[in-house]
């Protein structure tokens, strides 16, 4: 299994697909949406993905064929231990 974390940003026809849902079915991943802001025209979200190595690379490609923007989201903090 591996764990892997990115930033998908949306733009506004992107908002109203069930993408998140279809990835984790479509490529067996889980996903663990770790931050997201969403607006009525605009939004992101980072995720954590685990899976097998190449399901994630087939599904991160497929959300890219949906118009989403897919970027790494390492060193994001995780965990507030306060």
């Amino acid at each position: 299994m591996v764990k892997r974390r990115v930033m998908f940003t949306f733009q506004q026809e992107q908002l109203k697909e069930p993408i998140i849902f279809n990835l984790s079915h479509q490529f067996q991943i889980v996903t663990n949406i770790l931050r997201a802001d969403i607006t009525d025209d605009k939004g992101w979200m980072i995720l954590e993905l685990e899976g097998n190595g190449e399901e994630i690379e087939q599904g991160i490609a497929w959300v890219t064929t949906r118009g989403v923007r897919v970027e790494p989201a390492d060193g994001e903090i995780l965990e507030d231990r306060r």
